[in-house]
């Protein structure tokens, strides 16, 4: 039979369940993803870094775990919430299990809780602080528990771009004929990124999030890109420096998602921190060029001030916000209107899909054709 657990949000909530993955605690943001698949990407996603996921789903690991589709080297989420988790995996590619795998990183999670309401309490009241409490840990007063959950650091303001970037260069080469180089800036890259790039004949330089101007300069780019990533992109002042040289050069620049809000500053936006943000594989998004709606994956708690169609001048020429979401309004794209930058805050690699946005890809590529 499974340990006790306990998961408590800062406004005093608890949900009480059972232990599912490793047992002990564990800190972070809470947050829900609405995808009904695709639950091994989303673990293994570096924009997940400090939080904890509620997956709105209510089965969850009926596939189980595989070899081929982690989108980094290890699982990053702080911690995972379902309510049904199956009984056994049942995938001819599955190589263990999901709680076998959360156990054997050290995952703690809480399965058999109400997520209905879990999630519709944080559409209410927003994403906030959390732990999970298995085991031993779960015995502790719950006013002890609530005092841990609510003296950890916040999101907004954290600066974890670092913490989940490649220590070095690394390159993945073209798939057939070598026709451009990309430099990727690693804020956070999924695994599937440089593998779409590489299908269009890239040779891919995925460098630290630190890089400088002259380190990009030396790997002679036809094309510069911004990965996704986690945390406040308010705390990422030396991105958007990096980003301002390289628009400055005329290099041709595609950004996702934290790509997306590091040019956005660098070409005068602001950010702010969302209530719930958008985490899921079912957000339309409408490009307003063309009228036309995608539907896509994203994850992102940070969002660019800005409205559908608004024109502002930049240093380096005029800019618009070019996607908008069909839901809210939110910002999901800015351009430079001369077509040299842009970026778009959803997720065109998205593993397992949607596939709608793989375009946008053929349009960098374009890009650093007409260079």
């Amino acid at each position: 039979m499974s340990a006790t657990a306990l998961m408590v949000l800062e406004d005093g909530r608890v949900f009480r369940g059972s232990a599912y993955g490793a047992t002990g605690e564990t800190l972070g943001e809470a947050v829900f993803c609405t995808a009904m698949t695709g639950y091994q990407e989303t673990l293994t996603d570096p924009s997940y870094h400090r939080q904890i996921v509620v997956a709105t789903a209510p089965q969850i690991g009926n596939t189980g775990w595989n070899d081929e589709d982690d989108e980094s080297k290890r699982i990053w989420v702080a911690g995972y919430a379902v309510r049904d988790p199956a009984r056994r995996a049942s995938n001819w590619r599955a190589t263990t299990t999901l709680p076998a795998e959360l156990e054997r990183q050290q995952v703690v999670g809480i399965a058999g809780i109400d997520t209905r309401a879990l999630v519709r309490h944080l559409r209410t009241r927003g994403s906030m602080k959390a732990g999970i409490f298995s085991g031993a840990a779960a015995a502790a007063p719950v006013e002890e528990l609530l005092a841990r959950v609510t003296g950890q650091p916040s999101m907004l303001g954290a600066d974890l771009a670092a913490e989940v970037s490649t220590p070095g260069v690394y390159t993945i080469e073209p798939a057939g004929e070598h026709r451009f180089t990309v430099v990727a800036v690693d804020l956070g890259i999924k695994t599937n990124t440089p593998r779409m790039f590489a299908r269009r004949g890239m040779r891919v330089h995925v460098v630290p999030s630190g890089v400088t101007p002259e380190q990009i300069r030396e790997l002679n780019p036809d094309g510069v890109f911004l990965s996704n990533g986690p945390g406040d992109p308010a705390t990422q002042d030396d991105a958007v420096e990096l980003t301002k040289a390289v628009l400055g050069e005329g290099i041709p620049l595609f950004g996702i998602c934290f790509g997306n809000q590091i040019l956005g500053r660098a070409l005068g936006l602001s950010t702010y921190k969302m209530k719930f943000g958008h985490r899921g594989i079912n957000v339309p998004v409408i490009d307003h060029a063309t009228g036309q709606v995608s539907i896509t994956a994203q994850n992102h708690g940070f969002a660019l001030e800005g409205e559908a169609g608004q024109r502002f001048d930049t240093p380096f020429g005029a800019a618009e916000v070019s996607h908008t979401c069909a839901n809210d309004g939110t910002v999901e794209g800015v351009r430079l209107v001369d077509g040299r930058a842009f970026s778009v805050q959803y997720h065109p690699e998205a593993a397992a899909g949607p596939h709608d946005a793989a375009y946008l890809f053929d349009r960098f590529a374009e890009l650093m054709e007409d260079r």
